[in-house]
């Protein structure tokens, strides 16, 4: 079922995906930044189209590349991180089944025990 509304301040399942996210900006904006840094200095060096542009161009094209980089790795991010949970929720689950499966062992074994010393004493 999914969540209609969530609160940073008081879900924390909520508040672990905002962090995976968050920290998948960071290193998207770092990956894709040191990227389009290089490819700036090479457009630089070789090409006098690149040149020509101005400052706030460049840094345009900088910022774009940080941009793109901060979306891709947060979505990715997030995925995953959606996906994990979705793995340690049926872990829960199946965790759950084989307890409720064990107890209900138990006590019909318990109650084979009960019968086989009713049957034996009378």
């Amino acid at each position: 079922m999914s969540r209609v509304h969530g609160s940073l301040t008081k879900d924390d399942e909520v508040n672990q995906a905002a962090w995976a996210a968050g920290r998948g900006a960071v290193v998207g904006a770092a990956k894709w930044g040191i990227f389009s840094a290089i490819a700036g200095l090479a457009a630089f060096q070789f090409s006098p189209v690149y040149r020509g542009l101005t400052f706030q161009f460049k840094v345009f094209l900088q910022m774009s590349g940080m941009t793109a980089g901060s979306i891709i790795e947060a979505d990715k991010r997030l995925r995953d991180h959606g996906a994990w949970q979705r793995r340690q929720k049926k872990v829960l689950r199946d965790a759950e089944v084989w307890r409720k499966y064990e107890e209900d062992y138990e006590e019909k074994a318990v109650a084979a025990e009960m019968r086989k010393k009713q049957e034996g004493g009378e």
